[in-house]
């Protein structure tokens, strides 16, 4: 006899077992899994790849009108599109956030204020008033953090002599000196090479004074200190270290005592130039793109120069144009993207069909491991200057860049390719045996595992001046060697093996007191304790250990009234929210592929998560996962730098619940044949 019997008024495929618990019936999930499926072959490339848009913040487009501006360039049908693409965004209060839905920020609000008087605004149009009391209301341009204030520079609208030097002599110091650029994040140093440069060129376009911005200084711009404060509490501290050398910087560069000054400008160039090689763009990301487009222009590279050519190209590639508007919003648009994701997206989609049954011989898969497989980095690119006889064998996030492979990126191709059985076996068993090879060889000391670089992790650095873009370092984290465990458990690595056992212990000692792990690549506790029970699963850690019991029973204590979970960005400034927020596919994908990891596939949680997923499944196989009442703007789940810059990934809200789905069905088919 069965156990559960159908309840009358019962939301279509829910059941009703006889002790109380809610079920889904797993027709209707085998169902939802065939849509999505389908729906994720439906935007394959004819290449082979994947790629979703990627979303981030108007700080985009606002720096956009500022090169084009500074430069005396850019479309003009694209220059006002994109100043409506930043009033989509503005906040009841007037400014503008890192992210939808949450609070207004200082160096957002004052950059787009910036680009809609570049744009011609008037200052008392209602737009620019309210931004402008938000910003006066909040210490006014001073509290701008040392990138906004550079930019403020070549416009004259903030004083070179004042903002945090950034000199290029600092590419000069060799690799065994405490500070070189190697001892810092690989986004910081494809950011501040050029900035430096920047910085010692000094640009300046002097601008009409109804372009100005000078009523957003407190008490206005002559009665301000624009100088870094000093750090009054304690006055012995790394800030105050950091300052005085800061504040001597400066004074060399006023007194113009810089000898090396011609040199390390040659070697900034020089580096610059070999990271485009091989690569779309310096860093393939907006921010490195954009300041080497005007550090070339400081150098005095011709707009129809080879390299000033490629760099714009490569740049402007990152925007989305919508003249007509779309569907979510009528008004005609220009977007920029932080960069592409294609290696992670198709990697992410190729494990998620693989594991709802699509055939590893599939055409279409063997096609997207076979794009894959041409991705693989065997250059030695910035990593290899501090890991030394260790073959390169990484993928990198973008369509190319050969120099800045991940450690992520390269976990999660290793597990798609074991989707797929690929007619050339050995060359696939190659790329597998490299790509491991130099996950290893990127191994912390600590046991982690970092994105970009090993052991980057010298915290002092935090404390440098210019570094107030709090993105300096990248350390090992939680989420990374979650991942990293799960693909050498699928090649088949125990904790017999030191390596893996040293990166079980990093994750326990990682721990948060209420049993979750901190997500720094994606929002945000939900995503970390997700990987680290994906991860911990795989290498076979039990799950009854003290430390997965307490981590599912807090994934079952945040979960929605609705059935879903979600948690904001804001979890990063206030970890006591950690867990809240509103519900969105992905999010609840990841809080279910928890509870499965840790054991849990019967519990009235897991039911009603399932279920959140099924019943918010559009009719194509699609979720969509838009803020209500934001002028179609999607919630961000994904992180580029914690407190900083956050990513809407679009196709996170797809393949994600189709991993959860196929998890969860896999998981009742085997207890059922055990029956």
């Amino acid at each position: 006899m069965s156990s559960s019997s159908t309840v009358p008024n019962a939301s279509p495929g829910v059941t009703q077992p006889r002790f109380g618990r809610i079920d889904v019936a797993l027709d209707v999930v085998r169902g939802s899994i065939s849509r999505s499926v389908q729906w994720l072959f439906g935007q394959q490339h004819p290449e082979g790849y994947w790629v979703g848009e990627l979303e981030a913040d108007v700080m985009l487009e606002a720096d956009y009108i500022f090169m084009h501006k500074l430069l005396g360039t850019g479309d003009p049908g694209k220059l006002e599109r994109a100043v409506n693409e930043i009033l989509r965004h503005q906040n009841a209060d007037g400014g503008w956030s890192l992210y939808p839905g949450g609070p207004s920020n200082i160096n957002y609000v004052v950059k787009a204020y910036h680009a809609l008087k570049l744009m011609g605004w008037s200052t008392e149009h209602p737009v620019l008033t309210r931004a402008r009391e938000w910003v006066l209301a909040n210490g006014g341009v001073v509290e701008c953090n040392t990138f906004t204030k550079i930019y403020l520079c070549a416009f004259g609208e903030y004083d070179w002599s004042a903002v945090p030097a950034v000199p290029p002599e600092i590419v000069l110091f060799p690799n065994w000196f405490y500070f070189n650029i190697y001892e810092i994040s690989s986004w910081s140093r494809g950011i501040l090479v050029p900035l430096a440069i920047i910085y010692a060129k000094k640009p300046l376009k002097r601008l009409p004074p109804e372009q100005g911005i000078g009523e957003l200084f407190v008490g206005g711009r002559e009665n301000s200190n624009l100088h870094p404060r000093w750090d009054k509490k304690h006055k012995i501290s790394w800030r105050n270290f950091f300052l005085f050398w800061n504040r001597l910087a400066q004074w060399y560069e006023r007194v113009h005592i810089r000898p090396l000054r011609r040199k390390a400008l040659k070697k900034a160039e020089q580096w610059m130039l070999e990271r485009f090689e091989g690569s779309d763009g310096l860093g393939a990301i907006y921010p490195a793109m954009l300041n080497a487009i005007v550090a070339l222009r400081s150098l005095g590279y011709s707009f129809d120069d080879p390299q000033m050519i490629r760099a714009m190209d490569e740049f402007e590639k990152l925007g989305i144009d919508c003249p007509e508007g779309t569907a979510d919003y009528a008004v005609p648009t220009f977007r920029m993207q932080p960069c592409f994701s294609p290696v992670w997206d198709t990697a992410q989609v190729l494990s998620s069909l693989g594991d709802a049954g699509v055939s590893s011989t599939d055409p279409r898969m063997v096609k997207a491991a076979d794009w894959l497989l041409s991705k693989q980095v065997l250059h030695r690119g910035d990593w290899a200057e501090k890991v030394k006889n260790v073959a390169p064998g990484g993928w990198a996030f973008f369509f190319n860049n050969i120099h800045y492979p991940d450690v992520d990126d390269t976990g999660e191709v290793l597990l798609a390719l074991k989707a797929v059985d690929h007619p050339q076996e050995r060359r696939q068993h190659e790329a597998a045996q490299r790509g491991i090879d130099w996950v290893f060889g990127m191994q912390c000391r600590n046991g982690g595992w970092a994105s970009f670089d090993r052991d980057n992790t010298k915290m002092i650095f935090q404390y440098i001046p210019f570094a107030d873009h709090n993105a300096m370092l990248d350390p090992p984290t939680v989420d990374i060697t979650g991942r990293i465990l799960e693909t050498l458990a699928a090649y088949g690595y125990t904790r017999r093996d030191p390596r893996v056992e040293k990166a079980i212990q990093f994750i326990r000692k990682e721990q948060q007191s209420d049993g979750s792990w901190f997500g720094r690549w994606g929002v945000n506790y939900l995503y970390g304790t997700f990987l680290v029970l994906r991860g911990l699963e795989a290498m076979s850690f039990g799950h009854l250990e003290p430390e997965v019991q307490q981590s599912v029973e807090w994934v079952r204590s945040v979960q929605n009234s609705d059935g879903g979970w979600g948690e904001t960005c804001g979890t990063y400034d206030d970890p006591l929210q950690r867990g809240v927020g509103p519900s969105t596919p992905s999010q609840t994908a990841w809080a279910l592929l928890a509870l499965l990891a840790g054991g849990d596939n019967r519990s009235d949680s897991v039911a009603k998560g399932v279920r959140w997923l099924v019943e918010r499944q559009q009719e194509d196989g699609s979720w969509a996962e838009l803020v209500p009442g934001r002028n179609g703007e999607s919630y961000y789940t994904g992180t580029g730098f914690p407190q900083v810059f956050y990513l809407g990934y679009h196709l996170y809200k797809q393949y994600f619940p189709l991993l959860a789905l196929s998890t969860y069905q896999r998981s009742m088919e085997h207890e059922v044949a055990e029956i």
